[in-house]
């Protein structure tokens, strides 16, 4: 077998077996709850009655759901199951009485659900569909009413439907049962007639029925005439007894009205000045409350004073009374150091002056010679200058003293001056150029060997003399 061969062989195994399963798929037949699959043409099958006779047929059913039909073999026929609604209306039908009325009525029926009823309306209603259901369930019905109403009077039926719906329903179905038919409601809609005597029948119940609504609605007007005017005298008399009540429940009503006017006043009052205790006592507690933290904030302020005073003290002390004792102090060592400088600057001088005299004596000696007569002619003048002379040419040397003294004053940049101590500022400075000023003798005397203070006390104290003998 070459492959060719293969090849259509299995070709045509797939055709067949797609062609099975469509042969397969169409033989499936499926219906709804409301239907009856009715499967003929199978081999046949006893079944038991009811009645316990056997019988063999050539069909099977299927309620609902679906089933496998078997090609070539067996046809499908459905039977309708849902309830099937019939509207009669008969011919007019002699009655009990002779007299001829038509009815109309409303029915509902369906294929009952047991298997002998599913056999019966198979066998008899198959093909025909709900409409051949209905047209022979219609002709069954409507022979029943027409039976049913001729064993009842005209009245009887009118006045009792219900139980002419329950006869024609027990006489209808023992029909139905042996078509496997099952009546589910029967009710009678209406009746009529062509004589008119339904409404002769109607007319002296009619007429009693007006009679006794004229006679009825007279007794009725008398009663209401009676009861209304016993109703108004009654009406009066506790209207009136009425007003008394209201008029004396007004007048108690005011009485508690003013008597709880007055119970309120005195509430008020009361409530009025406990108001006032108490706003006063509440202002007083205010007060003290406030006084307490008046007086915690003073705390609080004196406290905050306190240690801002501190830190004044400190930032003071820091900034300004440190610095100054190290500028005093500073100025007190550079005073010293000038002082020492100056003197010794003085006694190098003199020093130097007296090994200079030595080497130049033999000079000098030459010059004081010549010198020495104007010096002696100084002395004779130095003798007669008297006690303002003197003064006057030693005040005339304190300014350029000062301004020497003073003169290194004018270095220094910056000088703070802090007051409380009498020694310190600028009493202190002053002081200090007027205590350098009368120094200056002693520096003339330690630098010259002349004793000023000496010469001036001795010369103005020979001159107080002078004056005192005069």
């Amino acid at each position: 077998m070459n492959l060719t061969s293969g090849l259509i062989l299995i070709g045509a195994i797939i055709i067949v077996l797609t062609l099975l399963a469509l042969l397969m798929e169409k033989q499936y037949r499926k219906v709804g709850p409301n239907e009856v699959l009715i499967i003929s043409g199978g081999r046949k099958h006893a079944i038991v009655a009811p009645d316990g006779t056997k019988t063999k047929i050539g069909y099977r059913y299927r309620l609902g759901g679906g089933t496998f039909v078997l090609p070539f073999m067996e046809t499908v026929d459905t039977l309708p199951m849902e309830a099937i609604t019939m509207n009669i209306k008969t011919p007019e039908v002699l009655t009990n009485g002779g007299v001829p009325i038509m009815a109309e009525a409303v029915a509902q029926i369906k294929i009952d659900s047991s298997d002998l009823s599913i056999r019966l309306a198979a066998e008899q209603f198959l093909g025909l569909g709900k409409e051949g259901i209905r047209s022979v369930a219609e002709t069954v019905l409507e022979g029943k009413m027409r039976e049913v109403m001729g064993t009842m009077t005209v009245e009887q039926i009118y006045k009792a439907r219900h139980e002419f719906s329950t006869n024609v329903t027990q006489t209808a179905q023992g029909d139905f049962s042996q078509m496997g038919l099952n009546m589910m409601s029967f009710a009678l809609k209406d009746i009529s007639d062509t004589q008119g005597y339904l409404d002769a029948l109607g007319k002296p119940v009619i007429a009693a029925a007006k009679r006794d609504a004229v006679i009825a609605e007279a007794e009725t007007e008398k009663e209401a005439t009676i009861k209304s005017s016993e109703a108004q005298k009654e009406g009066e008399v506790a209207r009136l007894a009425a007003e008394a009540l209201i008029a004396k429940a007004q007048w108690e009503n005011e009485a508690k009205k003013a008597e709880s006017q007055v119970k309120v006043n005195q509430k008020k009052a009361e409530a009025d000045f406990a108001y006032e205790i108490e706003r006063a006592r509440l202002s007083q507690d205010m007060k003290r409350e406030e006084a307490k933290v008046k007086f915690i904030e003073k705390q609080e302020a004196i406290k905050i004073e306190e240690l801002e005073i501190a830190r004044k003290e400190k930032e003071l002390n820091a900034n300004v009374i440190k610095p100054t004792d190290a500028r005093k102090y500073q100025m007190k060592a550079e005073a010293e150091a000038e002082e020492f400088r100056i003197q010794s600057e003085a006694r190098g001088k003199a020093d130097a002056m007296k090994l200079g005299g030595i080497a130049l004596a033999e000079k000098t000696k030459h010059l004081g010679l010549a010198e020495a007569e104007s010096m002696m002619k100084k002395a004779q003048a130095w003798d007669k200058y008297n006690q303002a002379a003197i003064l006057e040419m030693y005040l005339k040397m304190l300014p350029d003293l000062a301004k020497a003294v003073s003169e290194p004053l004018s270095k220094v940049d910056k000088i703070v001056v802090i007051g409380g101590d009498k020694s310190l500022g600028t009493t202190k400075i002053t002081s200090q150029v007027g205590e350098i000023l009368a120094q200056m003798p002693d520096v003339v005397k330690s630098l010259t060997g002349v004793d000023l203070k000496k010469y001036l006390k001795k010369k103005l104290a020979s001159e107080d003399d002078e004056k005192k003998e005069d």
